[in-house]
């Protein structure tokens, strides 16, 4: 006989499996709208523009989407979820068959799909809850991290072959069946999944005010949040124009195993994380890993062989959960329990703002300041050029260097400041209280 806890993991699986289908057709449809952009404009900023069209959304509705994971059923909302992102492939997809596309008709519908992601995603999140007990919280957040980065590890590759062969209407008609299957995944469960009952409403306005009061007292905290805020600008700028500065040197099909390759690097040295720890001094890691990083982010602006730039994006990957995995326990344990939810998802905001700003004007920096500036007539043509090369490209390529120095330069920074520092010390006091 199957025990309870067992039907309901056998429930949450069944609901994963269909978010992790629904994951790698958003990615195959994400690589495939930006490859289809940009060959189709020669623009950056046309690129980068997808970009931030497909995270916006969520950047702006990430105050409110938990709230309303808490208040609204689950269940709906995934479905409504599910539904939205199909009528906004299904609104490009109309226009790609009529042959009529424009880029406000891709932009639009990537902006409804972002929108319904948006909706989706905490509701998911909170209904694992209801689904999986105390003992498997663990185990059910390692395969929703997996079936999250499957969009960046496996999507890349299977979209850049099916490029080769198909065109992206095939990619748009494979992404519909996988969102049509996670909503028949919750259809299936949709008797486990149970809505909470609704506690008493506090004001929302008066309790993230609440919170960014917290947060302005912390203030090793808020200098955390404020450089890495300036860290994901540059981070930004590297996931806007990876793609473009490619293109200018190879195919979509070596694109896409060229970013598959590249983000594993981030699942090897999270599974090393997982096994060993990272040691005690977060604050000497987190600048040490970022340093390292900004150096592998300049080394793949420098090359312009394909083989090189992956090695270097790779090196780069694998330093990220390092970072990551620092500047979060350094944040989570200077912060009070009772307000982690609130907080949190400030800083959140807080830190997503540079990625905002990256895409909005990633484009504008490669296309109209730093491709000019490596131009074969303009002066660091004929002297930076003479090093890393002139002509479509090798203004992103400069850009990468620019920016993998400001990030080692920001990495020392973090190091210094005294407030970050003394984060360090309220973590030895907790441990040893």
């Amino acid at each position: 006989m199957m025990s309870g806890q067992d039907k309901t993991f056998r429930s949450f699986l069944i609901i994963w499996s269909g978010q992790m289908l629904s994951a790698i057709g958003s990615g195959l449809t994400a690589f495939a709208l930006g490859v289809y952009v940009f060959q189709k404009t020669q623009s950056t900023t046309s690129f980068s523009l997808v970009i931030l069209c497909s995270f916006l959304p969520s950047f702006l509705l990430l105050p409110f989407s938990g709230v309303l994971a808490d208040r609204f059923d689950r269940k709906k909302m995934m479905i409504i979820g599910d539904s939205g992102s199909i009528a906004g492939l299904l609104f490009i997809l109309f226009f790609l068959l009529s042959g009529n596309i424009e880029l406000w008709h891709i932009y639009t519908g990537v902006v409804m799909s972002a929108i319904s992601a948006s909706i989706l995603t905490p509701a998911y999140k909170a209904a694992v809850s209801d689904l999986v007990s105390e003992e498997k919280y663990a185990q059910a957040s390692g395969l929703i991290q997996l079936a999250g980065s499957a969009q960046y590890l496996i999507s890349p590759m299977i979209a850049g072959f099916l490029l080769s062969f198909f065109d992206i209407k095939t990619v748009l008609v494979i992404d519909i069946l996988s969102f049509l299957l996670a909503a028949a995944a919750v259809f299936v469960i949709m008797k486990q999944v149970h809505t909470p009952k609704q506690v008493e409403q506090q004001s929302f306005f008066r309790e993230m005010a609440e919170a960014f009061r917290y947060l302005l007292s912390q203030r090793g905290v808020l200098w955390l949040v404020l450089l890495m805020s300036v860290v994901c600008f540059y981070i930004g700028l590297m996931q806007s124009l990876f793609g473009p500065m490619m293109l200018t040197l190879t195919d979509s099909k070596v694109l896409g195993i060229a970013l598959s390759i590249a983000a594993s690097g981030m699942l090897i040295s999270s599974i090393f994380i997982g096994i060993f720890g990272t040691g005690k001094n977060k604050v000497f890691i987190l600048s040490l890993s970022l340093t390292i990083a900004g150096l592998f982010y300049a080394l793949m602006g420098v090359f312009t062989t394909v083989t090189l730039i992956v090695v270097f994006g790779f090196l780069f990957f694998l330093t990220l959960p390092f970072v990551n995995t620092s500047l979060e326990v350094l944040i989570r344990t200077n912060i009070d329990n009772e307000r982690q939810g609130r907080v949190w998802s400030l800083v959140s905001a807080i830190s997503q703002i540079g990625m905002v700003l990256a895409y909005g004007s990633a484009g504008f920096l490669a296309d109209h300041l730093f491709s000019p500036l490596l131009a074969p007539d303009r002066l660091l043509g004929q002297t930076v050029g003479q090093v890393m090369g002139t002509g479509p490209g090798r203004g992103i390529g400069f850009l990468f260097v620019v920016s993998g120095v400001m990030v080692a330069i920001l990495a020392i920074v973090i190091g210094r400041v005294r407030k970050i520092k003394e984060l360090e010390g309220k973590m030895a006091k907790e441990s040893n209280a």
